[in-house]
């Protein structure tokens, strides 16, 4: 097995210390069992942007039902939850934007709503996605969130 890149192990580090998903049990834990169950819902779930020294940007969408939607927003279920409530080959309606990690090199360039907005046009070619809501931890991801809603024309919801 060859070492991890420099960029995983610094995005991976970004997402410790912004996140802490480790430590929180109400957010969506990335493992191999859930990148499977997101890839199932559909292929542009999960996208990244990499160079040889590996990735750099890291979008994760999750594509869901309305009341999925409300449920979360209310905070009556998890990130998890929308995850297990969100059933493979439905029509989806709603767009949760997970998360968005860029290395602080490539930031305020433009990239994470490029990445965003190709991953969410991708879901939309299969789905009527009416509705984007987010649960930001940052104001950066707050003006992400609002200036993809604005780009994609959908209501932003958010925690």
């Amino acid at each position: 097995m060859s070492p991890p890149l420099p960029n995983f192990k610094r995005m991976m580090a970004i997402i410790d210390e912004v996140f802490a998903t480790r430590t929180d049990p109400n957010q969506l834990q990335v493992n191999e069992e859930v990148m499977t169950a997101l890839e199932k819902i559909h292929p542009s779930t999960l996208s990244e942007l990499a160079n040889a020294n590996g990735p750099y940007c890291w979008v994760l969408l999750i594509p869901t039902h309305k009341q999925v939607m409300e449920d979360f927003l209310a905070r009556k279920i998890s990130e998890t939850d929308i995850l297990l409530q969100t059933r493979v080959g439905e029509s989806y309606d709603s767009i949760y934007l997970c998360s968005a990690s860029t290395l602080p090199e490539y930031r305020s360039q433009g990239i994470t709503k490029k990445l965003c907005l190709q991953s969410i046009e991708s879901i939309r070619q299969s789905h009527p996605i009416n509705a984007l809501f987010v649960w930001p931890f940052t104001n950066e991801g707050v003006k992400l969130a609002e200036s993809v809603a604005k780009s994609c024309k959908l209501p932003l919801l958010m925690i």
